[in-house]
């Protein structure tokens, strides 16, 4: 396969936090055709919704005073916990599609959190990993970007 071709029957996956699309190429490596196999998306709530409002607060015994306990953020552990399932959706995949050739698309951030729960079988498939978030974009503006 050359850097740039994504072969008949090849896929790609285009993902972020929230949001994920499996398209797989029913053209070829020439005059790709990327078709929506599946999207799936999830809403989160920004992070003060989600959470307590303040963070909690810690009595120091040995100092005066208090320290805020740092609150967890809701929001980023939300989507590691979404890119998760994509991760184990992708695993599934491989097999129920005859996956071979794979191009994981993803924001610099995204892409190393999934790429940390991927499995070395999703790891096998992956041709090309590109950092860039094109979730929002139209199929035909992701062929352009993918091929580019």
């Amino acid at each position: 396969m050359s850097s740039h071709g994504i072969p008949w029957k090849g896929w790609v996956v285009v993902c972020d936090g929230s949001k994920a699309l499996m398209l797989r190429n029913e053209g070829d490596d020439e005059l790709i055709n990327l078709q929506v196999v599946e999207v799936d998306e999830e809403k989160h709530a920004a992070t003060h919704e989600m959470g307590t409002d303040r963070p909690g607060r810690v009595q120091e015994s040995a100092v005066t005073g208090r320290s805020a306990v740092e609150q967890t953020d809701w929001h980023e552990r939300a989507e590691i916990e979404f890119l998760g399932r994509v991760a184990e959706k992708l695993d599934a995949m491989i097999d129920s599609h005859d996956i071979k050739h794979l191009v994981l698309v993803a924001p610099p951030r995204a892409l190393g959190r999934i790429r940390e729960q991927l499995t070395d079988k999703v790891k096998n498939v992956i041709d090309t990993e590109i950092d860039k978030d094109l979730t929002n974009l139209p199929v035909d503006q992701i062929e352009k970007h993918v091929t580019a």
